[in-house]
């Protein structure tokens, strides 16, 4: 029989899940997924809380896990291969250095990625950021390549220079390898003049390829010398491959980089089907459950508890009985496997069991037929389903005569409710809607119909039976009245009763909608009283605080202004009156972002070039230009930027009052040369203030080519100032290097 995991569809929530996997690792676990323990449940689910919370990027484990079973196997990986499974080990380390300070369940899976110092401390020795093997990587590799490179440069010289004494005989002027021995092209007719061995030639014949007898010698050496260099780097990366297999940290830290990608897909899975956290009791309490595996499907909610154990589902075919069944499945078993589940809000028991009936299951082998099968599975749950089982019936009693399958139903059905065991069953036979209504233990439901539209809600009604429609849709397709009053009149003495009690309990929820709707209105009603009430109590609160804000905030800023125009007086006085000035500025700018815009209204009749009076300073100046509510205006040597509406225009006649500063140099271009660092960073500081008060927007700082520590301290202090938007050398014809071309942030 199949497994149950298969009947209710949990391999296609697998297939979602490993989708949402990023390395091979999650891709595993999440396609062998299967219901844990109810603490390794509950744990994962925190687990996938944590992972919506606080997002975290996974290293390439796929990489470092190919590599370890490769070193595993015996062989001598690469030397990128190395490097890629170091690299996403230094990576799983960045990551449980991130996750470990968060003190919660992340901590505690990050906490098995191990320390691997002694294969990364090797790899960081050995290998460089291509993957190849370092000169350093052993004393006897250093040795070898240390008489390499010079021996083939010795050997490139020979050549030259037989190519210059004897330019007639060669093809072109270059020095070519074939089997891996330095040659020299020449033509075809010369080359006797060169002696040597043939090594190859062109495709034409008009080239030979000649290794002269001048440097065989050294070709043979360097040839050794490349089968040593060969050898010794094989032996560093099977060294290498030994330790990374020998690292008996690595499964340790393989499993936890599995289990953070299989959580971080869970809380996708979560977040792209709009799953919820499970809780688990003792009954199941779905609100909004839906199918997760069905395109925009119908919420419906339900409860089993010990006075509601079963519920009994009927109503027409393709109403989504079927479906309901597999959303409590599915529910179930996502929530031991430690998923969210499909529901707004989700309470379910821990069964021992879950038995499903659900779908036709023939076996040809066995002679079985549909019914036969079903009566299996029957069989199986009246045998081994216990109290705590859950069960999911999909249409009970069908595929035999529906006198003796609702009589066989009914006797399952009482057999269950003996046992206690909780579930949904789904039936077409009005026996046993009959026998539920009123039953303790069993409730009726169905799956509402729209007669009007002929076609199924899919919602769930509980305590109200469903119906076939069979005679409705009939008589709204019109069939003749007499042929409906004689298919009414055939009606068994069960049926006709049945159809009363549908009137009924029409009747019935027509006025539980009605009650339904005046409860709403009423406690929505009542939720804008108490609304309204909390709006207005937290209005008069929050108006009483921010009153005694304000009030605090400005007898603080009054306080604060009267000093710093008090400590700028003093400055004035001992430091110049170009400093107290930019500071006055920067003061009154900070001050003036707090008045109301539309307190004051630009003037009319401002203009380029006009002499203004800057109310907020009591200063005269030429107004440069005007921008927007903003204009940079000229004050003796300073420029400033002000708000428009601060200017009063000037008549042409007046003079602006000099307001007597001189300024201390014009910073263009500072001259560092001869100065000792700490010296030459005072000096840019200076200058760089000096730029910003005049409003210059570059400046070269002239330091010198030298030993370029002058020019390395400066871009060093360049960098961490922010006043300076970019930097750069100067153009080749004004200083290039030694000069420093500044650009200062606007």
């Amino acid at each position: 029989m199949r497994d149950v995991l298969e009947v209710l569809e949990f391999p296609k929530v697998r297939a979602l899940l490993s989708e949402r996997a990023k390395t091979p690792l999650g891709r595993r676990l999440a396609l062998a997924l299967a219901p844990l323990s109810q603490e390794e449940a509950e744990r994962r689910h925190g687990l996938t809380q944590e992972a919506l919370a606080y997002p975290y990027a996974l290293p390439e484990a796929g990489a470092l896990e190919e590599a370890y079973q490769k070193a595993l196997a015996g062989a001598r990986l690469s030397g990128l291969e190395l490097l890629k499974g170091a690299q996403a080990l230094e990576g799983a380390i960045a990551l449980k250095e991130e996750l470990l300070p968060l003190g919660n369940l992340l901590s505690q899976v990050a906490a098995g990625i191990g320390e691997h110092r002694t294969f990364l401390a090797k790899v960081r020795k050995a290998l460089d950021e291509e993957g190849a093997v370092r000169d350093e990587a052993s004393p006897r590799l250093f040795a070898i390549r240390r008489e390499l490179k010079p021996l083939r440069q010795q050997i490139l010289e020979r050549l030259y220079a037989l190519l210059d004494r004897h330019p007639e005989a060669v093809q072109d002027r270059f020095v070519t390898l074939r089997r891996e021995r330095y040659c020299i092209p020449v033509k075809a007719g010369m080359a006797q003049k060169i002696p040597g061995i043939l090594l190859d030639e062109s495709e034409s014949g008009a080239t030979l390829f000649l290794e002269p007898l001048s440097v065989v010698k050294l070709n043979n050496r360097l040839q050794a010398l490349r089968l040593q260099e060969e050898e010794e780097v094989n032996r560093i990366l099977r060294e290498l491959s030994e330790t990374l297999a020998g690292d008996g940290e690595l499964p340790g830290t393989l499993e936890a980089l599995g289990l953070l990608d299989l959580i971080q897909a869970q809380a996708a899975l979560a977040r792209d089907l709009g799953l919820t956290r499970p809780r688990f009791g003792e009954a199941y309490q779905l609100s909004q459950a839906f199918h997760p595996l069905i395109p925009n499907p119908v919420p419906n909610s339900l409860s089993l508890d010990g006075e509601r154990r079963l519920i009994l589902v009927s109503g027409p075919n393709m109403g989504g009985k079927t479906a309901l069944l597999k959303t409590l499945g599915l529910a179930v078993l996502m929530a031991q496997s430690g998923l969210f589940v499909a529901a707004k809000r989700a309470t379910l028991a821990w069964p021992d069991r879950v038995f499903a009936d659900i779908g036709d299951e023939q076996s040809l082998q066995e002679n079985l037929s549909t019914f036969a099968g079903h009566l299996r599975r029957l069989k199986e749950m009246l045998q081994d389903a216990t109290a705590r089982s859950l069960v999911l019936i999909d249409e009970l009693g069908s595929g035999t005569d529906p006198e003796e399958g609702a009589a066989l139903s009914q006797a399952i059905l009482e057999a269950l409710l003996e046992k206690g065991v909780k579930g949904l069953v789904t039936t077409h036979l009005s026996p046993l809607k009959a026998f539920a209504q009123g039953r303790a233990g069993i409730q009726n439901a169905s799956m509402r119909f729209d007669l009007e539209g002929l076609r199924p809600t899919y919602e769930l009604v509980l305590g109200v039976p469903g119906r076939s429609y069979a005679l409705a849709i009939a008589r709204r397709l019109s069939l003749p009245e007499a042929v409906l009053k004689r298919a009414e009149s055939l009606l068994p003495q069960g049926g006709r009763l049945e159809a009363l009690l549908e009137e009924l309990e029409a009747e019935r929820l027509r006025l539980e909608e009605e009650r339904g709707q005046l409860l709403s209105q009423m406690a929505q009603v009542e939720a804008l009283r108490k609304r309204l009430e909390e709006r207005e109590a937290r209005f008069e609160e929050e108006r009483q605080e921010r009153l005694k804000a304000l009030e605090e905030e400005i007898r603080q800023k009054l306080m604060k202004v009267e000093a710093e125009l008090k400590a700028l007086k003093e400055k004035a006085k001992t430091q110049g009156k170009r400093d107290a000035l930019r500071e006055l500025l920067a003061l009154r700018e900070r001050y003036a972002r707090a008045t109301p815009q539309g307190a004051l209204e630009i003037p009319k009749g401002l203009e380029a070039g006009q002499m203004v009076e800057i109310s907020s300073l009591k200063r005269q100046g030429r107004l440069l230009e005007l921008r927007g509510e903003e204009a940079l205006v000229q004050v003796g040597p300073v420029r400033i930027t002000v708000k428009a509406r601060e200017l009063t225009p000037l008549k042409t006649q007046e003079t602006p009052k000099a307001i007597g500063l001189k300024p201390r140099r014009e910073a263009r271009e500072v001259d560092l040369r001869g100065l000792t660092v700490e010296e030459a960073l005072l000096e840019v500081d200076s200058a760089l203030e000096e730029a910003r008060a005049l409003g210059l927007t570059t400046l070269r700082l002239l330091h010198g080519k030298g030993t370029g520590a002058l020019r390395q301290a400066i871009r060093e202090a360049l960098r961490r100032d922010k006043r300076v938007e970019t930097f750069a050398d100067a153009p080749p014809h004004e200083g290039g290097h030694g000069v420093t071309v500044v650009v200062l942030r606007g």
